[in-house]
């Protein structure tokens, strides 16, 4: 019996699309910080940043390690304005920074067809929660844009916790969070190796949408159902459920849709 559904963000229910090599990014980082007494060139910016964020997750000593972009930021602005900032002027600059970074960089924000109907179906049904490689600065103000923030308790973020998927530790923190165990939950991802394996290495069950992000294959990880559109999770979570119901509800090829489903 399914009780529980993890979704992934980005990806998943969100289509966003970004891009961190965009030069207009560090051009503007650095115009803004001529008011501080900076005079640095974009790519100096950009190189910095970089540095910054690969010591940063060297330092974690972890697998698959996650930086966290307001700690990049504030020792960004350590190293090139040390006392002139306050240490909580530097915490409130570099936030601003950050936001300045992601806004610039950000191309696309949008929900995928039908998530919304779906997750308002989902909710009066099942607990809901989310697990995501992101930074939380960004992942908050970005599922309030789209209108769904306040529907996953809890909401795992990949920059609270110093490392990403496949990690098991992630997935976990949202098993304890919704007090279930994991044969009763179902993971929903786009990525097959971050979201499905990983999934599938703490016992639950994996739907994987293959959306227009993410890895879509890995070495000896199948999906146990594979959806083409998000409406079509309705129709995943029916399987599983007959499944539960008995070996006569479950017979193997069992098709919704045109789907065949394992």
């Amino acid at each position: 019996m399914i009780e529980g559904i993890i979704f992934d963000l980005n990806g998943t229910l969100i289509d966003i699309r970004t891009d961190e090599g965009y030069e207009e990014i560090y051009r503007s980082i650095a115009h803004f910080l001529t008011y501080y007494g900076l005079d640095l060139r974009r790519w100096q910016v950009r190189d910095a940043y970089f540095e910054i964020m690969d010591r940063q997750r060297n330092k974690l000593g972890e697998k698959f390690p996650e930086f966290d972009v307001l700690s990049v930021w504030e020792e960004f602005l350590r190293q090139h304005l040390g006392k002139a900032l306050s240490p909580a002027r530097r915490k409130q600059l570099s936030r601003f920074i950050s936001e300045m970074y992601r806004g610039i960089s950000r191309f696309r924000l949008q929900l995928y067809p039908e998530v919304s109907a779906v997750l308002a179906e989902l909710r009066p049904r099942f607990k809901l929660a989310a697990v995501s490689d992101a930074q939380s600065l960004w992942a908050a103000a970005e599922m309030k844009a789209v209108g769904i923030d306040g529907l996953f308790d809890p909401v795992v973020i990949s920059s609270d916790f110093g490392f990403r998927k496949p990690d098991r530790r992630l997935f976990e923190a949202a098993l304890d969070g919704l007090s279930l165990s994991p044969e009763k939950v179902l993971f929903v991802g786009n990525d097959m190796y971050r979201d499905v394996y990983g999934a599938q290495l703490c016992g639950m069950k994996a739907v994987f949408f293959l959306s227009n992000q993410g890895k879509t294959s890995m070495e000896g990880v199948e999906p146990e159902y594979t959806i083409y559109n998000f409406g079509e999770l309705r129709q995943a979570i029916e399987f599983f459920e007959n499944r539960g119901r008995g070996p006569e509800a479950s017979s193997p090829g069992l098709c919704f849709d045109g789907i065949v489903s394992k």
